[in-house]
């Protein structure tokens, strides 16, 4: 039997938190493990428990919730730990600092407590939740953002055809499984291309590969 996810839920209002926890809890294959009501202290309690995923406010007290998310991913002991950005807040500009912060994922609040459940099984298994909580304006936005890394011309040649057709695919906020069944490959071989594409442009994570699959045109970026 597979361990479950362990999630760290990070609000600063009681209520919400302790209904994320009752979602979490009683949904199978997942655990609360612990809550903080401040960025700071969602950093030490990470630090302390390890958890898979960190559901993460934006907005709170003292150290709000992307200061604590580049904490988290400048922290070597903490490269397992997977961020997801939750908020009531859907402003590009949030989206733009979540990802650039390093959060694997970003959803608004009122989301549905199914694509909650989804959105933690994917960051959980080092996927980007790039959908729904990305839209084509966001992303096309994501892809001018002025920490996107620029690539040469040269990196970019060293992707294969395959490599630069499963970038399209990602950039199009597809998960590993659904780019294998796209492919009709394995989802082991769909993984491997990803990985191989983001070592070979230097990207941290599959929100970084996107933004830079459209800001260096491996990917037409869409209209705001």
């Amino acid at each position: 039997m597979s361990e479950p996810i362990r999630v760290l839920i990070a609000d600063d209002e009681a209520l919400v938190r302790g209904g994320f926890r009752v979602l979490v809890d009683t949904e199978p294959g997942m655990v609360v493990v612990g809550e903080a009501a401040d960025g700071a202290t969602a950093v030490e309690l990470a630090r302390q428990t390890h958890p898979d995923v960190v559901l993460m406010d934006i907005r709170m007290p003292g150290v709000d919730g992307l200061r604590a998310t580049q904490e988290i991913a400048a922290d070597p002991e903490l490269a397992s730990v997977h961020v997801l950005i939750l908020t009531t807040f859907d402003h590009d500009e949030y989206v733009v600092e979540a990802l650039g912060a390093g959060a694997a994922g970003f959803l608004i609040k009122n989301t549905e407590p199914v694509q909650l459940l989804r959105g933690i099984r994917v960051v959980a298994g080092g996927e980007a939740l790039l959908s729904p909580g990305l839209t084509r304006r966001l992303i096309a936005r994501l892809a001018e953002a002025s920490a996107t890394p620029r690539l040469n011309a040269d990196v970019l040649d060293q992707l294969t055809t395959r490599e630069k057709e499963i970038v399209g695919l990602v950039a199009h906020g597809l998960s590993n499984t659904e780019i294998a069944a796209a492919l009709t490959i394995s989802h082991a071989t769909a993984k491997t291309h990803v990985s191989r594409a983001m070592a070979k442009v230097g990207a941290r994570d599959r929100a970084q590969l996107v933004a830079m699959a459209y800001r260096h045109r491996l990917v037409e970026p869409p209209d705001p």
